[in-house]
């Protein structure tokens, strides 16, 4: 799967910048150009800010410059990669130990979990109405706890709790409830000015910021201040903070009462492990990769660490279930002589995984999973004549649809076909871009959610819809999807639409992906290429050729250079002259897309040169001008551009896309960006008339296929290349290394949605 490494937002450097005295020994963040260019690897993304998207190639980019390969994530991930270091790629050595043949109290514990996760499904399948989805995850921390406090009290042996129990059969796919439950997102609330007040206090005496306190008592409630004074590592749970800052914190005010196996940091370090993998766009790890990740953060006893977080149930364990090898029978007879029969001996099935996350992601799976399954069996199969995808969608609930940026006409011909039948139909994309570029009536999945667009809902709460159709499905996180699919009412129909060659999505999860591999609806593949020289440049990256194109137009420029000031100086040159007086495109209308926001021509400096260029000014209004061209991160994972308009008391106005949008002075700082220039993840979803693709020496390894795929097909008459990678251009597209992304859709909809002939 192809995934890059998420990229530090505004936020998040302004996160680790409040933090950064917290500790008197937090690590300085390093002054090497490379280290600052986020990988595009298996995880999230980073934006301007709060976008959550990441950058730079997905496997092979080792931004951080740690050498373990992993991706700088969204709000704090960038400049954090040395203390987390490997926790999705290492340790797997660590949890070799050779298992007996017999089955162990722990497998089964685990058994017995798995049997009582099957009750409480089939109890919830039998009920008259829905489960609320904002509900906690079917009691299953609670089971985990009551395993562990088993094994504590001696009522249980005292065996590895990651043990592989024996295969079980799959679990009977429940029936779907009548009526889908919509699942609002979560907000914060804001606490109580005494809350505030105390937690300031602590953060004082501990040597933390105080303007930490309005973030960290809404995240622990109204007694954040005790909770903070009896496990300061808490403090690790807000966005930013490191695990050598939380470190400061508590020997600040627990003096010699805490070390490193301090059993309150086990725990929250796996915590913060697991959050730190979700920006790379897991929803899971290995346990022994979480051990691993411990080790690197001298927990003395990581196995001890990681039964305390269970215990706490600030973790859940999981371990998916696989059918038995088919044709396997161990009831043979003896032989007729009393000889037993002889048969080779049967090679072990592989260990499945014992897999640990957090319950916001594992709600997140589960519930989607199980709507896919209601809106597949709850469809009338009904004949529509027409393309294949017109027909598939007749006949199926859930249908899949790949291409390219042509290929978007044809679920857009399906709505329209929908909607001569008399279905209620929409169609949404990820990104305001990408709706105006649409010849149809069109939303933004964000719109659709929040009910600021779309068809409203009806009495139930869900969409009055029979048909939706999504495009840009790469990009839909887990938590987006599930919302999504629980806002389904019941019969609708859904067709994902989207080029899986691209970056995967800023947030945690591979939704289009998980869907592809499991094979469990029909797939349309689309034969419509993208025209020109461009489409058949683009084409020939998505199968590992980086062919050279005739361009009698000058569609594609190569422009080589030295080294990464020459890189900004010709960039500022194509966008300002070069591009308008050749191709008569404006400045305006072209976007700079290069590996990450850091390091010499990074979004930060080149931003800066163009800024100075297109737009001098001296930043009235909290460092920019009417008329700069901004990113505003309205949420993780989600990058609007726009162009600054005016600011006032309300806040700085923008105009993005056709749309008028204020951001209220508080989150400037942390939700924008200047906007010229943008990373790979950010410009997923979006195109322009002209793009520039910067590639300096040090982005080389940020690069991946399908960082070059993505970032080359953003632009559609135009592109030109600021190349001074020499062959890890060619390499990066040939070798295609991405890294995968931990998740546990595909197994829950393959057990869910599985055939008699799977």
């Amino acid at each position: 799967m192809t995934e890059p490494s998420r990229e530090t937002t505004p936020e998040a450097e302004h996160d680790e910048a409040v933090v950064g005295s917290a500790a008197e020994d937090s690590a300085p963040e390093s002054a090497a150009p490379a280290a600052d260019v986020p990988d595009d690897t298996a995880g999230a993304g980073a934006g301007p800010d709060e976008d959550g998207t990441r950058d730079a190639a997905p496997a092979a980019a080792d931004s951080d410059g740690d050498g373990d390969g992993t991706e700088d994530a969204d709000p704090d991930a960038a400049e954090a990669d040395d203390a987390a270091g490997g926790t999705a790629g290492e340790g797997g050595a660590a949890e070799g130990a050779a298992t007996s043949p017999e089955v162990s109290e722990a497998q089964a514990e685990l058994a017995a979990q798995r049997e009582l996760r099957a009750r409480i499904e089939q109890r919830k399948a039998d009920k008259d109405g829905p489960v609320d989805a904002g509900a906690k995850l079917s009691g299953k921390a609670a089971d985990l706890l009551a395993a562990v406090r088993a094994v504590e009290s001696g009522t249980r042996t005292d065996t590895d709790l990651f043990e592989t129990p024996a295969p079980a059969p799959r679990r009977a796919a429940p029936e779907p409830a009548p009526t889908p439950v919509v699942r609002q997102a979560a907000e914060v609330p804001s606490a109580a000015p005494g809350t505030v007040a105390a937690v300031r206090e602590i953060l004082a005496r501990g040597g933390a910021p105080e303007s930490l306190a309005e973030r960290v008592a809404p995240l622990l409630g109204e007694g954040a201040a005790q909770v903070l004074g009896e496990d300061p590592w808490q403090l690790l749970s807000v966005p930013g903070v490191q695990p050598e800052q939380a470190d400061g914190f508590a020997r600040a005010l627990l003096g010699d009462a805490c070390g490193p196996g301090d059993p309150r940091r086990g725990a929250a370090l796996v915590g913060w492990l697991l959050e730190r993998a979700a920006l790379k766009g897991h929803t899971a790890l290995e346990a022994g990769d979480v051990r691993a990740g411990l080790a690197k953060l001298s927990v003395p006893d990581p196995d001890e660490a990681v039964r305390q977080a269970v215990s706490e149930a600030t973790v859940l364990v999981f371990q998916e279930e696989e059918p038995a090898a088919e044709g396997f029978d161990d009831t043979d007879d003896a032989d007729a002589d009393g000889a037993e029969q002889a048969a080779p001996a049967a090679e072990p099935a592989p260990e499945l995984p014992v897999l640990l996350g957090l319950d916001r992601y594992a709600l997140a799976e589960e519930s989607l999973a199980d709507g896919l399954a209601r809106l597949v069996k709850t469809v009338t199969p009904e004949v529509w004549d027409g393309p294949e995808l017109v027909r598939a969608a007749g006949e199926h609930g859930l249908v899949l649809h790949t291409g390219g940026e042509a290929a978007r006409s044809e679920p857009v011909a399906l709505a329209e076909a929908a909607r001569e039948r008399g279905l209620r139909v929409a169609v949404a994309v990820h990104s305001e871009n990408g709706r105006v570029r649409l010849e149809t009536p069109a939303t933004t999945v964000a719109a659709l959610l929040s009910g600021a667009d779309g068809p409203g809902r009806d009495e139930d709460g869900a969409l009055a819809l029979d048909l939706l159709v999504v495009l840009d499905a790469p990009q839909l996180d887990v938590e987006n999807a599930a919302m999504l699919v629980e806002s389904l009412p019941d019969g609708c129909r859904l067709v994902l639409g989207g080029d899986p060659g691209v970056l995967g999505s800023a947030g945690a999860g591979r939704v289009f992906a998980d869907l592809l591999a499991a094979r469990v609806c029909p797939q349309i593949a689309s034969r419509t290429p993208d025209p020109g020289p461009l489409g058949e440049l683009v084409s020939g990256i998505g199968i590992g050729e980086l062919n050279q194109v005739e361009a009698p137009g000058k569609e594609v420029v190569i422009v080589p250079v030295r080294d990464a000031g020459e890189a900004v100086h010709r960039t500022v040159q194509l966008v300002a002259d070069s591009i308008p007086r050749a191709l008569g495109v404006p400045a305006g209308q072209t976007r700079v897309i290069t590996v990450g926001h850091g390091g010499s021509a990074g979004t930060r400096a080149l931003n800066t040169a163009l800024k100075q260029r297109l737009n001098p000014g001296p930043g009235r209004f909290g460092g920019y001008d009417p008329g700069d061209a901004v990113a505003y991160a309205p949420a993780p994972g989600r990058t609007v551009t726009g162009t600054v308009v005016s600011a006032d008391a309300e806040g700085l106005h923008l105009e993005c896309e056709d749309a008028k949008v204020v951001v209220p002075k508080e989150r400037v700082e942390r939700a924008l960006r200047h906007g010229w220039a943008l990373t790979a993840h950010q410009a997923a979803g979006m195109r322009w008339p002209a793009a520039v693709v910067v590639l300096p020496g040090d982005a080389a390894g940020g690069l991946s296929r399908a960082w070059v795929y993505t970032a080359f097909g953003r632009a559609e008459r135009h592109l030109s290349v600021v190349h001074g990678v020499d062959q890890a251009l060619p390499r990066a597209v040939a070798e295609g290394v991405t890294a995968d992304r931990t998740t546990r859709l595909r197994p829950l909809l393959e057990a869910l949605l599985a055939t008699p002939e799977d």
